[in-house]
């Protein structure tokens, strides 16, 4: 089995360990540049970091639901419904110092692919690490396809 690896992210602010098939989505099609996106080649699972204006106008657990549903509706998703939403231990995070509040999400959306009429549910699980100091709300958003 393949190890996995280190992999900087945003020029090397920081860095992710990325598991064994992780493809840097960079390398095969434009990115913007407060993204970092991965896929698996055979899952066809895909890892996104972004790194968001902070939206001070929501907090708590309503921040999390607020970028699950910006997300549904980049993606032009016909169904967002949101599962579960839960706290993170702060003291768990290698960002603890400099995060405020972070939470765990989880819920489906039913979207197409790009060039594709048939909509599926997708399940996506994000976390949500919130950065006032940076003005930032970093997102991490894990797709698990049909």
């Amino acid at each position: 089995m393949e190890p996995t690896r280190d992999y900087p992210l945003f020029g090397g602010a920081f860095s992710a360990t990325l598991p064994p098939g992780a493809i840097d989505v960079s390398d095969l099609r434009p990115v913007p540049d407060n993204q970092e996106v991965f896929c698996h080649r055979v899952t066809d699972q895909s890892l996104i970091v972004e790194l968001l204006e902070l939206q001070a106008h929501v907090q708590g657990e309503e921040a999390a639901r607020y970028h699950f549903e910006d997300v549904g509706g980049v993606q032009e998703a016909r169904v967002v419904q949101v599962e579960a939403v839960q706290p993170l231990l702060l003291e768990n995070l290698a960002l603890r110092g400099c995060c405020q509040e972070a939470w765990i999400l989880s819920g489906k959306q039913q979207v197409a692919k790009e060039n594709q009429q048939v909509a599926k549910y997708v399940t996506l699980y994000q976390a949500l690490l919130r950065l006032p100091q940076y003005q930032t709300d970093l997102l991490l958003t894990f797709n698990q396809p049909p």
